[in-house]
């Protein structure tokens, strides 16, 4: 089990993958305390353009 997490293929897309959850993790949460701006809640982010 150990030499197969060691091949190059599977440790370029584990991380790929694992960066990918990450920023999108990211990218929620800014969504979620975006929502929260004012005392009403907030708007979607393209109402206001």
């Amino acid at each position: 089990m150990k030499s197969f997490f060691n091949q190059p293929n599977v440790q370029y897309w584990g991380k790929f993958i694992g960066r990918t959850v990450f920023y999108f993790g990211i990218l929620l949460m800014l969504i979620y305390l975006y929502h929260y701006k004012n005392i009403n809640g907030g708007t979607f982010i393209y109402n206001e353009f």
